[in-house]
């Protein structure tokens, strides 16, 4: 099941790596997603995160998260 905070933290949580550092993890492209749940997820909350945001985007979800952000970047 969703928990609201999980959705707020999605909308919020930048990347702190990489190509996408500083890109919330709900705008992460999706297959930059992809590449890591092939790949393997970082460990932990971030991880758990970006699995979360690439099922949303899969099942066309991802927009309820979108009004979360802060100053809807």
């Amino acid at each position: 099941m969703l928990d609201k905070n999980d959705l707020i933290k999605l909308a919020r949580t930048t990347m702190p790596f990489g190509k996408y550092s500083g890109r919330v993890v709900i705008d992460l492209p999706e297959e930059y997603l992809i590449w890591f749940r092939d790949k393997g997820y970082p460990k932990g909350e971030l991880g758990d995160l970006m699995a979360l945001a690439l099922t949303l985007k899969v099942e066309g979800l991802d927009t309820l998260v979108k009004p979360l952000k802060v100053n809807n970047r």
